[in-house]
């Protein structure tokens, strides 16, 4: 793993979509530096692409690099994994079941590695089923708990909480903060996260005692017309977690 910037040792670090490498200069900058930027294998048509286009994000923002999925999604979770043993990127996205596979590609512990779980409308049980296979199937549903165990068992550092829409699901959310805390584990909210309700999901894992949470901010800051995400809005976020950390 290269360089390690800012954002490493920071509780939270924001995390948002490089529309270009540009892009990614300006939001690095924006938070300064207290951030990671997104970019996503799903984008690319071949490893080969993908691991040329990241090396060139890499050398300009000291690394804080996310490989990404594209919406979850866990038909790119085998892409992700041989990505980023190549990248040795700062952070990881993956489906539940690919996450000792990026864990022993990388063969180091330092990179983040989060493991998608997703809801399931009972408070503190959560659904591991999103690997390639198993989103296909009926939900496999236990105790958040559990799934922490199970995720650091394959070398996970953190549970990736998708889709959330916002708040829709936030005495889940309340449920899986604790445990996280609890268990010494990250944590990464993840969907329909904007600029009005950032502030009170942020609030709700600091008030748990999350060690290190990552809020995923995605399409609400992003220009429609040009596919980038607002440094100004990231910037906005930023102030927002200046506040409530210090």
């Amino acid at each position: 793993m290269k360089k390690t910037p800012n954002y490493y040792q920071d509780r939270v670090a924001l995390n948002v979509l490089a529309g270009s490498v540009q892009n990614a200069v300006d939001c690095y900058e924006a938070a300064n530096h207290h951030i990671i930027l997104g970019v996503l294998t799903k984008n690319y048509p071949s490893d080969r692409t993908a691991i040329e286009d990241m090396l060139k994000y890499q050398s300009q923002i000291d690394n804080a690099v996310s490989v990404g999925l594209g919406a979850g999604d866990p038909k790119q979770s085998q892409m992700v994994s041989r990505v980023s043993k190549v990248i040795q990127p700062q952070h990881v996205n993956q489906v539940f079941t690919g996450v000792g596979t990026s864990r022993a590609l990388l063969e180091q512990d330092d990179t983040i590695v989060n493991g998608l779980v997703s809801p399931t409308g009972k408070v503190g049980i959560v659904n591991i089923a999103t690997g390639p296979l198993s989103a296909q199937t009926p939900a496999a549903e236990v105790p958040i708990e559990t799934a922490i165990a199970l995720l650091k068992d394959m070398g996970g550092s953190s549970i990736k909480f998708f889709p959330m829409h916002g708040l829709e699901h936030e005495a889940e959310f309340r449920a899986v903060a604790e445990a996280c805390a609890a268990n010494d584990f990250y944590l990464e909210p993840t969907g329909g996260i904007d600029l009005d309700n950032f502030e009170p999901i942020l609030q709700i894992a600091l008030d748990a005692g999350v060690k290190k949470i990552i809020p995923h901010i995605y399409s609400s800051i992003i220009d429609k017309s040009t596919g980038m995400t607002r440094p100004e809005d990231v910037r906005q976020l930023f102030e927002i977690v200046k506040r409530l950390v210090g």
